[in-house]
């Protein structure tokens, strides 16, 4: 393991160029889940539910894999989570009836649950505090990267070939991921070190010990996770109600995509400068306004001006849940902390959608999408409300200061300086 200072070049090899492969794979999944389920007899309902098991998998996931990751380590839990989703992605390739391939997906989906947090908490620790958002904001946008690549790639293997192929593509995009992990040296993570190795505690402990940060911050992580999600259901709706045809629908989201793709590390370096308020409130009210006047477009032109500006509002908020559940997770407790705050994301993301599907179903479907842009105006005012609290890097004047420092026990010495003094040798990028 290399003891160099940690920069964000350092951690391309060990840590951004293996989320990017494994996230280019599962985003190759996503157009054809769907399809896959109509291949094998499923109806629409059947096969729209075989696409929503993948979320379904990585909610399911989540806390397990925080309790994993604090007990193998995050290296470890990749590697098996890795090598678990091969397993799971030829089940998805040799289904030969949609209940297995219901259950290979879920699994999927889990395996991704733990890939995603064990980085997640690996960053956490072992980048300088000072570096850390612009860190897990360049995660995130690994994600967006693999999931903006992944289809085309995807499209180009599935030209002329049957649809199970694209799960030979993604289990060789996770054997890639294998291979870098077991091949690439970790960098320095000396915080892990210095705690040793204490009995991991279990996760009902953490949720007891800190209900309050779930019951208030956590909130707003769902009310944000909810309103992220939904963007991806409001646009192609409200543009087949629009009458644009499906190759129309594809530019403008691979518009709004690329916009979202291109702003992940200008976020990260205001959240690491100016504080996490400046990234987390603004992108909660573009995206609540965008979605709001969504129902007032009328043509082409308008409704690609406002997927744009929910792209741009989508992407300047990458990283933020990562980057404030780094912020507030005691160190001792980390990995099992993580995993309860990404269930707290992701069970919005699952819920969002249902809002609108909801409303669609009713006859409504404005209704549900203005329902869901006043949800992230909501959103702001409770990150506003309750980061100050618990994020002493909510803003350059709270430093220092959070009920969170105060009330939760020590926090690692390079946590306590503001971002930017700590670790300045490391901030070069």
């Amino acid at each position: 393991m290399s003891s160099r200072p940690v920069t964000l070049w350092s951690l391309i090899p060990a840590v951004f160029l293996p989320a990017l492969i494994f996230e280019t794979g599962m985003g190759a999944l996503a157009p054809v889940l769907a399809l896959s389920g109509r291949a094998l007899g499923a109806s629409v309902g059947g096969a729209s539910l075989v696409l929503a098991l993948l979320g379904v998998g990585q909610i399911l996931g989540d806390v397990p894999a925080g309790a994993l990751a604090a007990r193998l380590g995050d290296r470890k839990a990749m590697m098996v989570a890795a090598g678990v989703a091969m397993v799971t992605l030829a089940g998805c390739a040799l289904a030969r009836s949609v209940w297995q391939l219901a259950l290979a997906v879920t699994a999927t989906g889990a395996t991704n649950a733990v890939f995603i947090l064990a980085r997640q908490a690996y960053l956490t620790e072992a980048v300088p505090v000072g570096l850390r958002a612009r860190a897990l904001s360049t995660l995130g946008g690994m994600s967006r990267v693999g999931a903006f690549v992944g289809p085309f790639i995807g499209a180009a293997v599935l030209t002329g070939r049957p649809i199970r192929d694209i799960y030979w593509l993604a289990l060789a995009c996770t054997a890639i991921t294998v291979v870098v992990l077991f091949v690439v040296p970790d960098v320095a993570d000396p915080a892990k070190a210095a705690r040793g190795g204490a009995a991991p505690a279990s996760v009902r402990t953490v949720v007891r010990r800190h209900r309050r940060v779930f019951l208030t911050l956590g909130v707003a992580v769902l009310l944000v996770g909810s309103v992220r999600a939904t963007r991806q259901t409001v646009l192609p709706l409200w543009a087949e109600h629009l009458h644009q045809s499906p190759s129309s629908t594809s530019v403008i989201f691979g518009i709004a995509g690329l916009i979202d793709t291109l702003t992940f590390y200008p976020s990260g370096k205001v959240m690491d400068r100016a504080g996490r308020l400046w990234i987390a409130v603004p992108s909660m009210l573009v995206l609540g306004l965008t979605q709001a006047a969504l129902p007032l477009t009328h043509g082409l032109v308008s409704l690609t001006v406002v997927a744009m500006l929910m792209g741009f509002g989508n992407g300047i908020g990458s990283g933020i849940l990562m980057t404030l559940g780094a912020d507030v997770a005691p160190p001792d407790t980390r990995s099992q902390f993580l995993g309860v705050w990404r269930l707290c994301a992701d069970s919005g993301s699952a819920g969002g959608p249902l809002v609108v599907s909801a409303a669609a179903a009713l006859g409504s479907l404005a209704t549900g999408i203005a329902v869901m842009g006043g949800m992230g105006i909501v959103a702001a005012g409770a990150l506003l409300r309750w980061v100050p609290r618990y994020s002493e890097f909510a803003t350059t004047g709270t430093r220092g200061r959070s009920t969170l420092v105060r009330t939760a026990g020590p926090r690692a010495p390079e946590s306590r300086r503001s971002p930017d003094t700590a670790s300045k040798p490391n901030l070069r990028d």
